[in-house]
């Protein structure tokens, strides 16, 4: 008779994980991209606003759009 294999049950943040700027910087300069003035001084006011992720890329997005 052949085992039976028990299904592997993972928690929703099994694996997750968070990095700061810091780190995020660190793993961005490996791959050649660096931060510029702008984007470290948007970073730095969305925290000091104490922006939601969402519209912290809303605000990102703000600044690129054309027109």
């Amino acid at each position: 008779m052949a085992k039976q294999k028990k299904p592997v049950v993972k928690s929703a943040k099994a694996g997750r994980f968070v990095i700061g700027s810091a780190g995020f910087g660190k793993i961005s300069a490996v791959e050649g991209i660096r931060m510029t003035a702008a984007m470290k001084k948007r970073a730095g006011d969305a925290h000091a606003q104490g922006l939601t992720a969402e519209e912290h890329r809303r605000a990102i997005i703000r600044s690129h759009r054309k027109g």
